[in-house]
């Protein structure tokens, strides 16, 4: 039977799913029922110092939709507003009970050196068992210049993690933000002032839009709004891309998040380079019980494909993601028509006209590609209603 069990620095993980630092893991009695569910690990809820002040907005979240089934998420959340205390008895209390579950503190502080280094010191004193640096927070904390403030500045980012890593007595991950130009050069700076791993990513910076029939933000506070994190299936693209290319250019453990709905997603994570993954917004929207299908799910696929463990599947698509000089240019892959499932309704001749190459024709009755215009673009494989375009 395939194993979901993985080590990364050191560390036991029972299974590669983590809930990522954000309102379910706020509590530590949702966190423990969390674990008893089957979760393999937290990253709780982002502590800062005492005397940081946080004043949320309301409300704080809302959703994009298609055909009624949400695949985006948008939110202006701040940090956690219980006391360094209050996580400090917490994180002994959740290691007491569940000594096999990964617990990692994620911290941010202003940009002071102290500041950082008094935090580390203070949770270095309990069991958990690494911390995580949050340099990526896209609202609220960026306008007190730190969060994604810091995440965006490579020289920042890497100073603070030489404050940190100074006087860590556990592996330090930081975790990185998605808006940026270029997040390897992030994650190289911080690798050089000597993370041990990385988490990747933060939500993505953005605007849900408005309501048209009365132009307010929607997510609308009193009428105004500010630019949220943007989270859920709309971002997986992003999350998947950003992995990629940290893995490319590094060795370091990531925990990869960004979009992850199923276990399928998971998959796609740790073939992207992910050794672990993180999970928030689909347990926002359906609840810690979305574990025990992950689990199952993960460990059959594994099975089937004949692997042993985690391990056989990581950097699986790694090295098939390359430049777009290195890609095959010919033969040229023309469509296949099944005419049997063409219902003739000529959507595919349509786009293919509107899109520049008018490469397909209905003639007696028939698909026809005309293959001296044809591309091979395979847009028409994907607007076909019946699947009969290959």
């Amino acid at each position: 039977m395939s194993t979901l069990h993985t080590k990364i620095l050191g560390i036991d993980f029972e299974n590669p799913f983590l809930l990522a630092s954000a309102p379910p893991t706020a509590l530590i009695e949702s966190i423990d029922k969390a674990f008893e569910m089957g979760w393999g690990g937290a990253v709780l809820k982002t502590i800062t110092p005492d005397d940081l002040e946080m004043n949320e907005a309301s409300p704080r979240y809302t959703v994009l939709t298609d055909k009624k089934r949400i695949i985006g998420f948008q939110n202006i959340e701040l940090l956690s507003h219980q006391t360094v205390k209050y996580w400090c008895d917490g994180i002994k209390f959740l290691k007491q009970k569940h000594p096999k579950k990964v617990i990692i503190a994620s911290i941010m502080s202003p940009v002071d050196k102290t500041a950082w280094q008094t935090l580390t010191r203070i949770l270095n004193d309990t069991p958990a068992d690494a911390f995580e640096l949050n340099f990526s927070c896209p609202h609220g904390m960026p306008e007190k210049g730190i969060g994604m403030a810091i995440g965006t500045d490579a020289e920042v980012s890497a100073q603070i993690t030489g404050w940190v890593k100074e006087v860590a007595q556990k592996p330090v991950f930081v975790k990185l933000s998605p808006n940026v130009t270029n997040i390897v050069k992030i994650a190289q700076a911080v690798e050089k002032a000597k993370a041990d791993g990385l988490a990747a990513i933060n939500t993505v910076q953005g605007f849900m839009g408005l309501d048209l029939n009365t132009l307010r933000p929607l997510l609308d506070v009193n009428g105004r709004t500010t630019f949220g994190g943007c989270s859920g299936a709309m971002v997986r693209p992003i999350g998947l891309r950003c992995v990629a290319q940290i893995r490319q250019a590094s060795q370091l453990p990531i925990l990869g998040q960004g979009g992850i709905s199923t276990w399928e997603d998971a998959a796609q994570y740790i073939a992207a380079g992910s050794d672990a993954v993180q999970i928030c917004t689909e347990v926002m929207l359906n609840g810690y019980k979305i574990i025990g299908p992950m689990l199952k799910g993960l460990q059959h696929y594994l099975e089937e494909k004949g692997f042993n463990d985690i391990s056989a599947l990581k950097n699986k698509a790694v090295e098939l993601i390359s430049t777009h000089e290195s890609l095959q240019k010919n033969p040229l892959a023309f469509p296949h028509v099944e005419h049997e499932k063409c219902s003739r309704c000529g959507k595919c001749v349509t786009i293919c006209t509107e899109s520049e190459h008018q490469a397909l024709r209905l003639e007696d009755g028939f698909l026809n590609v005309d293959k001296t215009r044809c591309v091979g673009c395979g847009l028409c494989h994907f607007v076909c209603p019946v699947g009969a375009i290959q």
